[in-house]
């Protein structure tokens, strides 16, 4: 994962607005990003550092639930906080619905919208530790070959080495030597563990 400091993206088509914010956010230590358009943000190549988004709702051509919605079809997995100059309850709801981390209807103070970022900013943090964390899973799993990823699979639905090679009509001790290098490959100390990465890389065993 990055080392790269904060970034807060704005995106909003009122330039008057994205100049101030950004002048605030710059302020208490941030690097800022601004979009007066949401095909603007979205065609940016986003780097892989804590983040979050500062997004208005009502926007042209695409709006900032919209944008909202197209982040999630391209796994762009940046905590928003929505503000917004007509805001409403159902409004703040639907956002909040679509995993916003707060709705702030402008005037906002410095104090709520800080506040609302540092927020977002942890979350993303956490949010990319995961993902590098599953990223190094699933290069691991590569590494098994098709018998050892089988033998993964059934150890991760809990079978032991025994039932595995009365289900596959092997000795034991073959099993065993393919369980052990999954172990080593994996680099699992335990079951446990390994069945902890099995979760996260969302290994499932096939229905025979």
């Amino acid at each position: 994962m990055s080392n790269r400091g904060p970034i807060i993206y704005v995106v909003d088509d009122d330039i008057s607005v994205c100049r101030a914010l950004k002048l605030l956010l710059k302020a208490h230590g941030f690097k800022v990003e601004v979009f007066n358009r949401a095909a603007d943000f979205l065609a940016f190549k986003h780097p892989m550092a804590p983040s979050c988004l500062v997004l208005d709702i009502h926007m042209p051509e695409i709006n900032g639930f919209a944008l909202q919605d197209a982040m999630a079809a391209r796994q762009i997995a940046i905590p928003i906080v929505f503000i917004t100059g007509r805001g409403s309850i159902p409004m703040s709801v639907k956002g909040m619905k679509g995993g916003a981390i707060d709705f702030l209807p402008k005037p906002f103070t410095t104090k709520q919208l800080l506040s609302a970022v540092e927020i977002a900013v942890s979350k993303n943090k956490i949010q990319n530790k995961e993902f590098a964390e599953i990223a190094s899973i699933k290069r691991r799993v590569k590494t098994l070959s098709p018998r050892e990823l089988e033998v993964f699979r059934l150890v991760a639905e809990g079978k032991l080495s025994k039932q595995i090679a009365y289900k596959r009509g092997t000795s034991l001790q073959t099993i065993k030597v393919h369980r052990a290098r999954v172990m080593h490959k994996m680099q699992a100390e335990t079951v446990t563990e390994l069945i902890h990465f099995a979760q996260k890389a969302g290994i499932t065993s096939s229905k025979d």
